[in-house]
């Protein structure tokens, strides 16, 4: 096992420098001028443009800009913003701890509610309540993030008044409620069909019928032969949606004034600050570096028949 992962941890050295170097090709790749937008509509002297890109180090060729920057990344320096002149650490300081907390409870809720509606479809499979199941997780897929956040707020803050429509600048656990349940709506839904299909397949398995046949309790029928072989493909897909809901959460962020990285995200694109959504970027994939490696250790845990040399 030791060796599988010092191999892993290698295999990702690679990964990373191609995955960041084409999001830095793309990210500076942006039509206009970062530096000619700090003045606006009001124009400026050539000069004065040219000296502050020089300062900046933009006037150098792309592939030297790369390397300065992953030289930087060593040093914990992600660079520093074109507009405030802020360091990216101190942006990403203040993006990263919202956006975490939303996503750690939109992931509670996708593993516990989805998990818990593929679970009862699995083992009722082609009853009602599976039937119920199918309905609902299609409704969620159906249903745009905007137009359910949209839904939430009218109902939940406006109608019945049981929270606010917004969330305030302190983002505690309680407000992060609502939205993490419309950012993890279609993703429960994914889950829980996943988690229903595995079950329903494995019911039907040889080594089911031989556990039943040896007279084991139905507890340990189910919950070791049947779960564990049945998570596979759900926790390969739970695993990659960690990034994604970390990622994924501009249009939630939006609509509940979240100031997190979905936020920040957008405000670079619109800003052109290259630097900083690049290094927001740069955390994303080491987050699916990681996360991806963790998934690959669960399945030797879930299946013994996996063993890495």
């Amino acid at each position: 096992m030791g060796r599988y992962v010092a191999r892993r941890l290698l295999q990702m050295i690679p990964v990373f420098i191609g995955t960041t170097l084409l999001i830095f090709l793309m990210v500076y790749a942006l039509p206009g001028d970062p530096v000619r937008a700090l003045f606006g509509d009001k124009g400026a002297d050539p000069a004065t443009v040219a000296r502050i890109r020089h300062d900046l180090g933009l006037d150098q060729p792309i592939l030297v800009q790369y390397w300065h920057y992953l030289t930087g990344l060593l040093q914990g320096d992600f660079g520093t913003q074109i507009a405030s002149q802020r360091p990216v650490t101190d942006v990403l300081g203040d993006a990263f701890p919202v956006t975490i907390r939303l996503a750690v409870l939109a992931f509670v809720i996708e593993l516990v509610f989805g998990i818990g509606l593929g679970i009862i479809a699995g083992m009722r499979a082609g009853r009602l309540a599976d039937s119920a199941v199918l309905v609902f997780t299609l409704l969620m897929i159906s249903v745009p993030v905007f137009v359910l956040g949209f839904i939430f707020k009218t109902v939940f803050a406006f109608q019945l008044g049981w929270t606010d429509p917004n969330v305030s600048g302190e983002a505690n656990w309680g407000e992060l409620v609502m939205p993490a349940v419309v950012l993890a709506g279609l993703s429960l839904a994914y889950v829980a069909r996943l988690t229903r299909t595995s079950i329903a397949e494995n019911l039907r398995a040889d080594y089911m019928r031989t556990a039943v046949a040896k007279g084991l309790p139905r507890r340990r029928v189910i919950g070791v032969h049947l779960m564990r072989n049945s998570m596979i493909p759900v926790v390969t897909f739970l695993g990659t949606d960690i990034g994604a809901l970390m990622g994924g959460a501009i249009i939630t962020e939006g609509l509940f004034n979240i100031h997190g990285v979905g936020g920040t995200i957008f405000e670079s694109i619109k800003r052109r600050e290259g630097t900083t959504l690049v290094g927001l970027v740069t955390v994303l994939v080491l987050v699916y570096l990681a996360t991806s490696l963790i998934v690959d250790l669960l399945y030797a845990v879930l299946d013994p028949r996996i063993r890495y040399a």
